[in-house]
Parts: structure tokens; C-alpha cells; sequence
């Protein structure tokens, strides 16, 4: 029976969240960051106002924190495991005080002492509760406040090498993770009006909804490349034996491929707004009145 993920393990979602900070050094080594243009377009479509506050949502170990706040926006973020939340605040040591707030809580259950004209979440929506995270956004934002949600999803230029490693898996009884570097699926699957994210933020009562999508590209050795393949949770929540195994042959074919792999980038981003009306003020003043 090959080693992979349950996918209808009922907390799968709630539990795994978690498993990231079980070394979460490697996890801010081993991941890159976000566009430049991105974070740009994120704010020039929230349209703060100076000095207003944004709000991060599953924060981690701040790789998209430190790009908001560099850019003039304080930012407070919401990151549910002590350990990512760690090696965040030290990432933050150097700015001024108040650029960075952090509180460790699980959004669900996290009472804001405002609310935002911004939200956003790198890579961590999916983590959260589906039948609650959207009116908990909504309930954290102005009337008129914007949403971000983004990803990064990884491809191997090389498909030669995307071959080699992939058949190291079937060799050790491991299936290649989901939403992970050697997932041969398209990525995004889905794109504007009928991507899922677009759908259920629509039907979550945002509006003036936009996807957009950013390319980049950078050069990994195999030891940095090795990595990005162990942060994932899908390989982390596999047994110890089989995944020190293929990592070990991973590592040994990229070594004979040269000992370096061009990886793309494509990150994808979703913006909407909750509507400027008495609907979404009255949804805030209910938040208010029960926090």
C-alpha cells in the first residue's frame, strides 16, 4: 500500500496545520517569498490610508509579513502555532515597535480589537475552517476592505528530472503529495470566475473580485531544492522511514543532474471587498456587539 495522505481524514485540516512548526527554521529557509509587484498590487487595491493597519491572517514565519510592513503598513498578524510565531517575532526584531503585531491564536477563535481595511493570507487559507473563514473576514474588515489571498505553486523546468524524481517515489511505496513540486496537475487548476476561491468569495458576499497571476523563476541547489520538498506538509506528514528514504534518492539524482534545478514560480492572487453598504455594516456592528 503506497505511503500518502488521507484525504478524508475529518482533522486532517485542524491537526496539520500544526506540523509546519514542527522545524520551522527549515520552513523559512526553505521557502521563497512573494512577488514585489504582488504586494504592491495588494495595496494599491486595499487603498489604505497612511499608517493604517492591515491584518495576516496564519502569518508563519512572516514571509509575506516583512514585505507589507517594509512597505509602510503595520501590519497584525494572526499565527495559531508558538513555534512559527517564534521565529516570526525574530524576523521582526529589527523593525520599529508597532509595525508588527503578533498574537498566537487560531483565527476561528481569534477576537480582533478593530477592524481592518485589509486582510490578507499567504499560502495558509485552505487551513482554515471553510464554514466559518469567510464571515470571520468579513466580520474583521471595514465596509469597502479588501481581501488577499495568495499562493505560490512550484514546477521543475526540467521534465526529465520531474520524471527521474517522481519514479524515486514509486520506487519507495511513497505517492507524490498533492499541491506539492512534482504534482502533475495544472496549477492553478482553475482561473478567474470558475476557480473555486472566486466562487465561494462571491458567494461569501465580497465583491469587485480579481485573480491574477505572477511568474518568476529561481535556481535551487539540491540541498535548497531538498528542502523546499521537506516543508511541504504532504511530505511531512508521511512516515519517517519512506520519506528519509525518497528524499535521500532525490537528493542523489539531483546531485547527478549537476547539483542544481530551475524552479517557476506561479503565485496566484485573488482580490475582493466586502460591499460598501448597510449590509456589511450591520454584519460588523453584530461583531462588535458579541466582542
Amino acid at each position: 500500500m503506497p505511503n500518502g495522505i488521507p484525504g478524508n481524514e475529518p482533522t486532517s485540516a485542524g491537526s496539520r496545520r500544526h506540523i509546519f512548526g514542527d522545524d520551522a527554521d527549515q520552513y523559512d529557509t526553505a521557502r521563497p517569498g512573494y512577488p514585489r509587484q504582488l504586494v504592491q498590487d495588494v495595496l494599491d487595491f486595499s487603498a489604505l490610508t497612511a499608517h493604517e493597519p492591515a491584518l495576516e491572517v496564519g502569518a508563519g514565519t512572516g514571509k509575506a509579513t516583512l514585505d507589507f510592513a517594509r512597505s509602510g503598513v503595520p501590519v497584525t498578524c494572526v499565527e495559531p502555532d508558538v513555534r512559527m510565531a517564534r521565529v516570526l517575532r525574530r524576523r521582526c526584531a529589527h523593525l520599529p515597535d508597532g509595525d508588527v503585531t503578533i498574537e498566537v491564536a487560531d483565527f476561528e477563535a481569534w477576537h480582533p480589537r478593530r477592524r481592518y481595511g485589509l486582510l490578507y493570507c499567504a499560502q495558509a487559507w485552505h487551513w482554515i475552517d471553510p464554514a466559518v473563514r469567510w464571515a470571520r473576514a468579513r466580520c474583521a474588515l471595514v465596509p469597502g476592505g479588501a481581501i488577499a489571498l495568495f499562493w505560490n505553486h512550484w514546477f521543475l523546468q526540467c521534465g526529465e528530472l520531474a520524471d527521474r524524481l517522481t519514479a524515486a517515489h514509486a520506487r519507495h511505496g511513497v505517492e507524490v503529495p498533492p499541491d506539492t513540486l512534482l504534482d502533475p496537475r495544472p496549477r492553478p487548476a482553475r482561473r478567474g470566475p470558475e476557480a473555486r476561491q472566486w466562487r465561494d468569495m462571491t458567494a461569501a458576499g465580497f465583491v469587485e473580485p480579481d485573480h491574477r497571476l505572477y511568474t518568476s523563476a529561481h535556481e535551487r541547489s539540491t540541498s535548497a531544492l531538498i528542502g523546499l520538498f521537506t516543508s511541504y506538509g504532504g511530505y511531512r506528514a508521511l512516515p519517517a522511514g519512506p520519506r528519509d528514504r525518497v528524499m535521500t534518492e532525490m537528493a542523489d539524482i539531483v546531485a547527478e543532474h549537476g547539483g542544481r534545478a530551475r524552479v517557476q514560480v506561479i503565485t496566484s492572487l485573488f482580490l475582493g471587498r466586502t460591499p460598501p453598504t448597510a449590509t456589511s455594516s450591520r454584519a460588523a456592528g453584530a461583531w462588535d456587539r458579541q466582542h
